[in-house]
């Protein structure tokens, strides 16, 4: 894993390098161990380049320039079935001079072009300049597992594997006011950060002289509901256990030591299991342990996981004290607002493996994306997508989501979630679950915001942009899972608990339930086989059933969580949040009303747990909105004034 920063311009002139260079530098933490920075004779691209050595330890530095001086790239990820690919290539007249992966990616553009990255197989983000063409072109992984961003900024094309080496760069740090009211730095590519995009995942972007170009070259394709019913239960179940013990051998392959991050649900337990049979010896596990509550604290079930296979255990015991310590650098890191300080203890827990002399961990994350695993998933099963279920089941279920909806308010959603259930034909849990947590949030606006942004429509215009042939004539639950992979999984979920907080510590996580194989078989599965009755990820589980302890192979999905801040108001993390809260940042925030905000956590104490613990996701994200404020020297770039005592006073 590594950190990359480039710059190309239509017409030749200098670059800055000091800017670039400290650009280099706020990315040290992705790659520690070299640094370089890379012009084009004609003055046309530059590209730098920080690196974490995994593969090809003495001779893998990047930029790799070709031979030939025509071809230049950086890449940041992992590029798995590299070796089989290099003998391809090699068979066929490619000289390689470095023993790294990523050089395949050059060879392969070389000989067929941007069609020739579709070989592509790992989590990568690719820059490549094409001195020839005059063009440099941008490339992101399928699922979006490593990031990637561009900016333009004085006539120049920007791109980088982080927001803050842009601004390093000289990309000016404004607020995207429309971004945040619409949500759109999580349901779309933009950020809070104004004109700063990401390429999406499956998606390139090309600049050339001709200005921008976009282009999409994977997408998710789930089974139509036309197609026949498959009826080889088993089968597919040993096709999910195949396809996932192949995707974790290609990932074992390190010239480092790696790990695995073990949270106590089947996920990490199985990907535990199944890297210790193939590796053929213990590996090292690390849990995090919340100590001050123990509904959140799964370490016990880690504790089986770790047992079952012999693995040398460590527990990461983290408190709302040490989540208070770390806030905001882990927040610094994740660029994105936090709801809830799960990514922080993240944070926390990649240092811990860092200082254990680890370079590369295995992880979890995926499965409840691939797998149909989440409770949301569940219900849209029930109320939309019953097929081949248990009639007799599926009314008991029914009767359980009227008895307790859990914060599904369907009959107050906004106009534009309604339009969309008209384009869907049934309704979204998630969708529906998001869309009244963000109206609790609305109520908390400046007037001037709200009313410059009231009829944005964030839904609609997410579903827009949509390629709806993905959508046409598949299932509820498979529409619903294709929309949430669009938006929280590579906006939040790859982010916050995923590259952010692992690169943090020069931790490269790797992810084989996201490996675009796995996924696609996963995909052209018939939803009875992700959700069955009241069990999830049901092929899954079962696929993985060998390599569970019992109690965990029966165990239902527990979000990973920290426990809220606002149910240990002595605790220093909800300090914090008062601190910050009552501090000049929110005066100058320019979405939120202050006094509003602060009547808010006036009244908390006086509310019942269950509606503190429903507040706390609301006050997570005003305070890291503030103190990304004042990390990154935000400013509103709206015509409107900020908020002020003398706007509240009249």
């Amino acid at each position: 894993m590594c950190g990359f920063i480039g710059v190309y311009q239509r017409t030749p002139a200098s670059f800055d390098d000091r800017a670039l260079l400290t650009a280099l530098t706020t990315l040290h933490h992705r790659g520690p161990d070299e640094r370089s920075l890379w012009h084009d004779p004609a003055g046309r691209a530059v590209l730098g380049h920080v690196r974490l050595s995994i593969i090809g330890l003495d001779n893998g530095k990047q930029p790799i320039v070709a031979d030939e001086g025509d071809i230049t790239l950086v890449v940041n990820g992992e590029l798995y079935d590299h070796e089989r690919i290099r003998r391809e290539l090699q068979a066929l007249g490619c000289q390689f001079k470095t023993d790294s992966d990523s050089e395949i990616a050059l060879h392969l553009y070389r000989r067929s072009g941007l069609a020739g990255l579709k070989q592509l197989r790992g989590e990568f983000a690719i820059l490549l300049f094409d001195r020839q063409r005059r063009l440099m072109l941008a490339v992101r992984d399928r699922m979006g597992i490593k990031p990637m961003f561009y900016a333009q900024h004085r006539g120049a094309w920007y791109f980088a594997s982080e927001i803050k080496a842009l601004l390093a760069a000289g990309v000016p740090a404004e607020w995207d006011e429309d971004a945040y009211a619409s949500r759109a730095f999580y349901l779309r590519d933009h950020t809070l950060f104004k004109g700063v995009r990401s390429v999406q995942p499956g998606c390139w972007v090309m600049a050339d002289s001709g200005g921008l170009h976009h282009g999409r070259y994977w997408d998710m394709e789930f089974a139509r509901q036309d197609a026949p019913d498959p009826s080889d239960e088993q089968g597919m179940i040993e096709a999910v256990r195949a396809a996932v013990e192949k995707s974790v051998r290609l990932r074992l392959r390190a010239d480092v030591p790696m790990g695995v991050y073990l949270s106590g649900g089947i996920d990490s337990s199985a990907m535990l299991g199944v890297a210790t049979q193939l590796s053929g010896q213990p590996l090292d596990a690390f849990n995090l342990s919340f100590t001050d509550m123990d509904d959140y604290d799964e370490n016990r079930f880690a504790r089986l996981a770790a047992e079952h296979n012999g693995a040398r255990f460590h527990t990461v015991a983290v408190s709302q004290d040490d989540l208070a310590d770390h806030f905001e650098q882990a927040l610094w890191h994740n660029e994105t607002p936090f709801f809830n300080a799960h990514g922080v203890a993240k944070y926390i827990l990649s240092q811990t493996v860092r200082d254990a002399g680890m370079k590369v961990v295995l992880t979890g994350e995926g499965a409840d994306e691939v797998f149909a695993g989440y409770p949301h998933f569940r219900r849209d099963m029930l109320l939309y997508n019953p097929e081949r279920q248990d009639p007799k089941l599926v009314t008991q279920l029914r009767q359980r989501i009227q008895e307790s909806e859990n914060g599904y308010q369907r009959p107050d959603m906004p106009q534009d979630i309604h339009w969309m259930v008209e384009q869907l034909s049934h309704g979204v849990s998630w969708l529906d679950n998001q869309a009244g947590w963000f109206k609790a949030l609305e109520a908390l606006y400046r007037k001037d915001f709200r009313e410059r942004f009231e009829g944005t429509d964030p839904y609609r215009q997410f579903y827009d942009r949509l390629d709806h042939r993905n959508l046409e004539g598949r299932d509820p639950v498979h529409k619903s899972m294709y929309l949430w992979a669009k938006s929280y999984l590579p906006n939040f979920v790859l982010t916050t608990l995923g590259d952010r907080m692992e690169m943090a510590h020069s931790i490269e996580g790797r992810v084989p339930l996201l490996d675009h194989h796995v996924v696609e078989l996963a995909c052209q599965m018939p939803v009875w086989m992700k959700v069955r009755g009241s069990t999830e990820k049901y092929v899954f589980r079962e696929a993985m059933k060998s390599y569970l302890p019992d109690a965990l192979y029966k165990r239902k999905k527990h979000y990973f969580r920290a426990p809220p801040a606002t149910l240990q108001q002595k605790g220093r993390l909800y300090q914090l949040v008062r601190d910050v809260l009552n501090g000049s940042e929110l005066d100058s925030l320019p979405f939120f009303d202050p006094a509003r905000v602060r009547d808010l956590l006036h009244r908390l104490p006086q509310l019942s747990a269950h509606e503190q613990g429903l507040l706390d996701p609301m006050l997570m994200e005003l305070t890291s909105l503030c103190l990304l404020q004042n990390r990154y020297s935000l400013r509103s770039s709206g015509s409107q004034p900020l908020w002020s005592a003398r706007e509240e006073a009249a």
